[in-house]
């Protein structure tokens, strides 16, 4: 592991990033790796926001995983600070290798650095491995999510 490096991602990444995404059968349906317009308009969002944080993942010059992390400032919890784990994606090759781990390691510490009191995430119901890999993390199945398509 400590042949890899943890970075902000930057637009050059932005290729391999969606690729990551794409690279499941949840992300088939919903990314479109051979147009990258949008993804450069979005990138252009986050690094403009100083809440949002995405890094890659890289090994050797290959980009073999990414993740957002988002920070939320709020009033609930007695003003709370909180972060949200976002797009965590790990290189078909890689998985099992503990950079799933190393990731969500980084981003509970750069949450505690943001002065976070909450880290939260959500995972699509279909994801039963990635459940059981949060959960063995420490994280506690607690909400039940919803979403309105826009």
């Amino acid at each position: 592991m400590s042949d890899i490096e943890i970075r902000p991602a930057t637009a050059g990444d932005i290729p391999a990033i969606v690729a990551l995404l794409a690279d499941d059968a949840l992300g088939a349906k919903r990314e479109s790796p051979d147009d990258l317009t949008p993804y450069r308009a979005a990138f252009a969002r986050l690094v403009d926001d100083p809440n949002q944080h995405l890094v890659v993942a890289v090994r050797d010059g290959r980009t073999i995983g990414t993740l957002q992390l988002t920070v939320i400032p709020g009033l609930s919890r007695r003003g709370a600070t909180r972060s949200v784990i976002e797009g965590v994606r790990v290189h078909s090759d890689e998985r099992g290798s503990g950079l799933g781990t190393r990731f969500i390691e980084w981003a509970i510490d750069a949450s505690r650095r943001e002065g976070c009191q909450l880290v939260q995430l959500t995972s699509d119901a279909t994801r039963i491995d990635a459940h059981r890999f949060y959960e063995r993390l420490g994280f506690e199945a607690s909400h039940l999510g919803f979403k309105y398509q826009l």
